[in-house]
């Protein structure tokens, strides 16, 4: 088997698992919709950020939400496929534990993309105004976004050995990345002791890159945005790939 050939299956294994998961996908697309719409339509009716509906300003925010907790949390399977000895199957392949790692990162961004190509699809039904031009780009902030926090959840679901110690360490992360991202609130006049924990928030690039290329808003420049984001994405790839090899079942 060539080391192609099995990033292939592993991928295609795990995008199985995920399209038989009905309720998976409506419950990570749900939780970010009903904020959408309670938040927006809330404090939507007193709140005008920048000249733009509140609704519409967290759009993108809400979108970054998605990927993130699906991101993360797809991490939990690892955990799931230690306690029921199919990782041991897979690591006794011909293949490295790169290529694994690959595998399961791919499989896992295209469960997020999934799920944010269908809160882009909403936003058409719930009449949020965004750039069409700005869809190719913001698939690509998204997908390499989500690969970033894919390899965090990896990273995590690695050295855990059971599904509690995994949601427990998954909530102490998403919760904080995704108040501190400004996906809900602007960023450009934080106070002073705020401003560093939420410029340190990776998801604060995808969220202000997405607001630059859906609604041409936002705090950085997209080639920053995207800059930082392709680092992070690189970094918890390499830091995932050395836990994997250390991983012991």
């Amino acid at each position: 088997m060539s080391e192609l050939t099995g990033l292939l299956a592993i991928w295609y294994r795990e995008f199985k698992v995920f399209t038989r998961e009905k309720s998976r996908v409506v419950s990570s697309v749900l939780n970010p919709l009903l904020f959408l719409i309670i938040f927006g339509a809330g404090l939507g009716s007193s709140v005008n950020i920048e000249g733009i509906s509140y609704q519409r300003f967290i759009y993108p925010g809400i979108i970054s939400m998605a990927l993130l907790f699906t991101s993360i949390y797809y991490g939990v399977y690892i955990v799931w496929d230690k306690m029921i000895d199919f990782l041991k199957e897979v690591l006794v392949a011909p293949l490295s534990r790169t290529t694994i790692f690959l595998g399961k990162v791919l499989g896992g961004v295209t469960d997020a993309m999934i799920q944010g190509t269908l809160l882009i699809g909403i936003g058409f039904f719930l009449n949020i105004n965004f750039n069409l031009w700005g869809l190719p780009l913001a698939f690509l902030i998204m997908t390499i976004t989500a690969a970033g926090f894919v390899g965090v959840g990896l990273l995590v679901g690695s050295l855990m050995e059971r599904p509690e110690g995994f949601q427990l360490i998954g909530s102490f992360l998403l919760f904080p990345l995704f108040l501190l991202s400004g996906a809900l609130f602007p960023i450009d006049d934080l106070p002073a002791w705020l401003a560093p924990f939420t410029y340190a928030d990776p998801l604060t690039y995808c969220v202000d890159g997405l607001r630059i290329v859906l609604l041409d808003a936002g705090q950085f420049s997209l080639v920053f945005d995207l800059t930082v984001l392709t680092l992070f994405a690189i970094g918890t790839t390499i830091l995932g790939t050395l836990s994997f090899r250390r991983m012991k079942l």
